[in-house]
């Protein structure tokens, strides 16, 4: 099951006010969903958006795409940049073990060809 982080559209016409939600990637838009995260609301000049940051961190870090409009939201918020940081660290302590790893059979090889 593909999850998805996306916005629901909910609000009277021409008064549109969204739910940040967690839906299955083939629910319709405005249809059933497993769990709402947020709001934001684009006619009002303060505090447009608001999210629950524990629960949105924890559908990303179990695989749940936001959408490019949910992402743009979470970077305002800053949720975002405290999902991306702890990756990052890992990604750096993962890339200076392989490069030990490679350096090291990058020897082995040159001294099985000498």
């Amino acid at each position: 099951m593909a999850v998805k982080l996306r916005l629901k559209r909910m609000g009277a016409k021409q008064k549109p006010f969204y739910r940040i939600i967690v839906a299955d990637s083939r629910s319709p838009r405005d249809g059933r969903f497993i769990e709402s995260v947020g709001t934001y609301n684009p006619r009002l000049a303060e505090n447009k958006v608001v999210v629950n940051e524990e629960r949105t961190l924890y559908w990303l870090a179990n695989g749940a795409q936001p959408t490019d409009t949910v992402k743009s939201l979470l970077i305002q918020t800053k949720t975002w940049a405290s999902y991306k940081a702890p990756k990052k660290a890992a990604k750096k302590v993962e890339k200076k073990e392989t490069t030990k790893k490679e350096t090291t059979k990058a020897k082995k090889v040159t001294k099985k060809d000498k």
